[in-house]
């Protein structure tokens, strides 16, 4: 389907933009919301800031386009899931062990 812009008003040439934006952003959350499809909450993930040493931690929640993950330090970050890779819980040799972090008390 070819559309040729030159013969559109620019009422219609905004109206296409907008309706192009939507799109793009209703794609771009499906692809987000797919990849999130590949965790789900409790599993132990790891990703890598930009300019800084691999993170580890565990997955606590889906946001719209991100999913929150606590450190092993305590921080919360909101991460792209296609950042994330899923990582190996600590002593995975000992299978006596859980999905539970413990959480500091404020």
């Amino acid at each position: 389907m070819k559309i040729d812009i030159d013969k559109l008003s620019e009422e219609e040439l905004i109206d296409l933009n907008n309706r192009i934006v939507a799109r793009l952003r209703f794609l771009g959350q499906m692809r987000a919301h797919s990849q999130m499809l590949d965790f789900k909450i409790g599993d132990r993930v790891t990703f890598q800031p930009e300019g800084r040493a691999p993170l580890f931690g565990i997955l606590t929640r889906y946001n719209k386009k991100t999913v929150t993950v606590i450190t092993e330090s305590g921080q919360h970050w909101n991460v792209a899931p296609g950042l994330l890779r899923k990582a190996a819980s600590p002593g995975s040799a000992d299978t006596t062990g859980t999905n539970v972090i413990q959480l500091r008390k404020e």
